[in-house]
Formats: structure tokens, sequence, C-alpha cells
């Protein structure tokens, strides 16, 4: 039931995380003033900690740890990858060419780690 609940709120974190980064992604190509909006600046860190927890609290629920399991170990060092390049993107970009360069190669990263997490397999595309 735990797994359950975790496992939901993780896949449901998700997809908020990714609903925003194409949001903020957007406003950004289009100079949005709403880029520097508080909610904007707030909520997407709360959202991305539960969905950091939740998949912390499922690695220990399935007893599989990065550094140990391949597996986890790549999304470890993807999700590294994709805050800096999400952080290069939305913020510390000196150009918007780099800033957009930036949030299309967060956005792969983003896939990868969703192939890898669906798979189990630190190279999901040779599969």
């Amino acid at each position: 039931m735990i797994y359950l609940a975790l496992k939901n709120l993780h896949l449901a974190t998700l997809t908020i995380t990714l609903a925003l980064f194409l949001l903020r992604g957007a406003w950004m190509m289009a100079d949005s003033p709403r880029l520097q909006a508080r909610w904007v600046r707030i909520v997407p860190h709360v959202n991305d900690t539960l969905l950091l927890v939740s998949g912390i609290a499922l690695a220990v629920l399935i007893q599989q740890y990065p550094l140990v399991h391949g597996w986890l170990t790549a999304k470890l060092f993807a999700l590294i990858a994709y805050i800096v390049l999400g952080t290069l993107a939305l913020k510390r970009g000196k150009t918007k060419p780099q800033r957009i360069v930036a949030w299309f190669a967060a956005l792969l990263v983003f896939g990868y780690m969703v192939a890898v997490a669906l798979a189990h397999d630190p190279l999901p595309f040779l599969r």
C-alpha cells in the first residue's frame, strides 16, 4: 500500500515537474515577465523536493540504491546533469541561444531518466 502511494506521488510530482519546466522554458524563450512571478520561483522547488523525497523513499523501500545498482546510479548522475542544465536554461545562461540549448538538453536528460526508470537499466535504448 505504501509503495503504491509513494509511486503515485513520485509520478504526479514528475508530471508537474515536466509541465512546469516546459512552461518556464516557453516563458524564457518569449522573455515573459511571468518567469519572475513569486509562485514560479517557489512552487517548482517545493514540487521537486517532494519528487526527490518520494524517489529516495521508493529506493529505500525497494532496497535499491545509487552507487550500488547501476540504473539508480545512472539516474542520480542524470539528475545532477538535469539540475545543472535547468539552471543554465532558466537562470544562469548568458545568452538566449545558450539558455535554449540548455533547455532542450535538459529535456533530453529528463527523457533519459524516465527511460532508465522504466527499464531499470542504465542503457535503456540498447535493449
